[in-house]
């Protein structure tokens, strides 16, 4: 089987032209989504290192909220489903049973095993899981056991200094809810979990995937600034304290790590 074009997708539900961030990112209204967008940067790359005939594993798959997205081009990058011989969905979430999108799922022990054999996957892709992640060395060495040699692990996560990890980190976890019900409303509180920022570094990354095995392609990418809001004038604050921050200073990381050898 050879990598095929993302498939048709239906025309975005909500009027693009609507989009109050089209007031700062026009290109909106010509496709539902910004020149920023960080889903369209992941899933593009994402794709871009997805081999055929792949056994996948989406940790953290969920109920498959991506369905959702008023964007058709978002959704079609993100739906890997037809273009893999096998999408294995892993979540704590007893949601991800329910989740569309996925050849088949898995409710996993956030302490026990992956239910996947040694080196039978090759790639695992974990979007916005990492920042969950308690128990870093735990969740390190079962992905590197089921990853096959020449495999990729593909995460998109904030990062822990970053605009979003660090008052995320100074907001109880008890409150993130609220909080995002006011920033981001048209996130549901379902997908809300608990942050733990264990695995949200450099640092940490090469610590629990070591450079002696793994080759690191990572690197910081900041997306439209939605966590202050949608208004034009929140976007444009936004922005302007993007452009004074640093580059390697930036609110997300783009995760992706090359495990070395062959099968």
């Amino acid at each position: 089987m050879t990598l095929s074009a993302p498939r048709p997708v239906a025309a975005a539900p909500r009027d693009a032209v609507a989009d109050p961030r089209s007031a700062v990112f026009p290109e909106v209204s010509a496709g539902g989504y910004s020149r920023l967008d960080g889903s369209v940067e992941f899933w593009s790359r994402v794709n871009a290192v997805l081999p055929p005939d792949a056994t996948v594993v989406d940790l953290g798959a969920g109920r498959g909220s991506f369905l959702e997205d008023p964007s058709g081009f978002r959704r079609s990058l993100h739906d890997l489903k037809p273009r893999c011989a096998r999408l294995i969905g892993l979540d704590v979430d007893p949601a991800v049973k329910q989740n569309p999108a996925l050849h088949e799922s898995h409710v996993i022990d956030p302490q026990g095993r992956f239910p996947l054999a040694d080196a039978s996957v090759d790639l695992l892709v974990s979007d916005w899981t990492f920042e969950h992640v308690a128990d870093p060395a735990h969740t390190a060495a079962e992905i590197d056991r089921v990853l096959a040699p020449g495999g990729w692990l593909c995460a998109r996560t904030p990062r822990k200094w970053g605009a979003i990890g660090i008052p995320t980190r100074l907001v109880p976890n008890s409150l993130h809810t609220a909080v995002l019900r006011r920033l981001q409303p048209a996130k549901a509180e379902v997908d809300t979990f608990p942050t733990a920022y264990r695995m949200n570094s450099r640092a940490a990354l090469r610590r629990w995937f070591p450079t002696s095995r793994y080759t690191h392609c990572v690197y910081e990418f900041d997306a439209e600034p939605a966590y202050v809001g949608r208004s034009p004038g929140a976007l444009r604050t936004g922005l302007l304290l993007q452009r004074l921050v640093p580059a390697r200073a930036a609110s997300t990381l783009m995760i992706f790590i090359h495990k070395g050898g062959s099968r």
